[in-house]
């Protein structure tokens, strides 16, 4: 019985992971395409709240089973509006 625990536990520590990780990575994207609009319109932007939550994913990466993300860069951001337009 306690290898059963054992096992839910684990299991149940694995998916909270995963949902932690799909919360953060929707998150991360969302910031990406914020930056990338203010870049589209001229406007000022940070990749502050970006790389928050990317050093937050690799962090939880660190423990296993959802991979880490790159940090992005100011340059990155106006690289792909460029690429856009």
């Amino acid at each position: 019985m306690s290898v059963h625990k054992d096992i839910t536990t684990h299991v149940n520590k694995q998916n909270k992971r995963i949902t932690d990780f799909l919360t953060l990575d929707r998150k991360r994207e969302l910031y990406i395409e914020e930056a990338v609009e203010l870049c589209k319109q001229g406007k000022a932007f940070s990749i502050d709240k970006i790389n928050a939550v990317t050093n937050t994913i690799n962090e939880l990466a660190k423990q296993g089973i959802v991979p880490s993300r790159k940090s992005v860069t100011s340059e990155m951001v106006r690289e792909y509006v460029r690429k856009l337009q």
